[in-house]
């Protein structure tokens, strides 16, 4: 039995929550979601492992050819696009919301450092939608043990297949947790 002892936790930009196996919100089933902002307000984040049937360039304007997958990031707001990157302030206007992952900047500047090969397609995720909790609403979600807190590197985020990393954030927090990375969506069907 995997032992439900509250762990101290800070809710920061930067920040990975993990959705525990007993979260049953469609939304966010085995889901990994990375903080991009949070305060008195609340907190916004990208869902990062729910990529789309469609690409950067089906959606957006002056991107032509651009396979790169479209993910879902999150139920809020689905016809908004916002992208986390890898190439700091020569994406202009942007935040650093965890060493080498970069939140927002300018399309164009983004598209630039594409089309002129300085930046990779590998180095940028675009998004559509967010998900967002009010004031003291996620708090209470983890202290319910419907997320887990971990951390993401920049390499872990744009480098490794986007499908893995719910259960290789789960591996990395090790004992129980680890376990919970292979347990099965539906046990019944073991």
């Amino acid at each position: 039995m995997i032992s439900k002892k509250i762990m101290a936790f800070e809710i920061e930009a930067g920040k990975l929550l993990i959705s525990s196996i007993t979260l049953e919100d469609q939304n966010f089933k085995r889901t990994a979601v990375l903080l991009c902002e949070h305060n008195e307000s609340g907190t916004f984040g990208l869902v990062l492992n729910r990529e789309l049937n469609l690409t950067v360039s089906e959606v957006m304007e002056n991107i032509e050819g651009w396979d790169a997958p479209l993910y879902l990031g999150g139920p809020v707001q689905p016809n908004t696009i916002h992208f986390l990157h890898r190439f700091g302030t020569k994406a202009g206007k942007c935040l650093e919301i965890s060493p080498g992952i970069w939140w927002g900047g300018e399309y164009e500047l983004v598209k630039t450092l594409l089309d002129s090969g300085i930046g990779s397609p590998d180095d940028v995720r675009f998004f559509l939608g967010y998900s967002g909790w009010g004031a003291g609403q996620l708090a209470g979600e983890i202290t319910e043990s419907a997320w887990i807190m971990g951390d993401i590197s920049d390499a872990q985020l744009f480098d490794e297949p986007a499908d893995r990393i719910w259960s290789r954030a789960l591996k990395r927090l090790g004992g129980d947790f680890a376990l919970l990375a292979n347990f099965p969506e539906n046990p019944q069907l073991n």
